[in-house]
């Protein structure tokens, strides 16, 4: 499995006009941020941080109860990583998914979410957490269908308001179970 460095470098590819990572011996990482997706900074050579590998870190043991490959699960790690510090803030897009609960539950970074609309459900990761909504990435290999004509791609980010998630950790997250007789 891939483990975060120092010597890993984020910058941004015009030729391929979206986000990269420099993961070193001549492997770099493509995002799925293009440049309309990215804050000003992340035009230009900027640090793989300790924020960044703790971000990871936490995407990455979630991610590791998913039913992924290690290469998709550290894809999606990355691209959790990269929305997390890089995705320009956006208003939600809420009005893609039905309401699901009263708003009250928040959310934690990491926990897994259930969002679902007149064309199915999908689950997101939540990457970033705020007052009354959070910023997800799919999680769903298949594209998520938002309406007729927009989808969401697997690692893909959008920002949903809180009482369109219904939190699913069970679904993924089993303890283990001692029988006693």
């Amino acid at each position: 499995m891939l483990k975060p460095s120092d010597k890993w470098t984020w910058y941004y590819d015009d030729a391929n006009q979206h986000l990269m990572l420099d993961l070193g011996n001549d492997m770099v990482f493509k995002t799925n941020l293009a440049k309309k997706l990215i804050v000003e900074c992340a035009v230009g050579i900027n640090e793989f941080t300790v924020d960044d590998a703790s971000a990871f870190q936490t995407y990455k043991e979630q991610i590791s109860h998913l039913d992924l490959s290690e290469p998709r699960q550290a894809e999606l790690a990355l691209y959790c990583v990269a929305a997390k510090r890089f995705h320009k803030p956006v208003q939600p897009k809420s009005w893609f998914f039905d309401s699901l609960s009263d708003g009250s539950l928040i959310p934690a970074e990491g926990d897994f979410v259930k969002l679902e609309n007149s064309h199915g459900d999908g689950v997101f990761i939540v990457l970033e957490v705020g007052e009354c909504a959070s910023l997800c990435a799919s999680i769903n290999l298949d594209e998520f269908n938002l309406n007729g004509s927009k989808a969401l791609n697997f690692g893909q980010a959008i920002k949903v308001m809180h009482d369109r998630m219904q939190i699913i950790n069970h679904c993924f997250l089993t303890q283990p179970m001692r029988l006693v007789g």
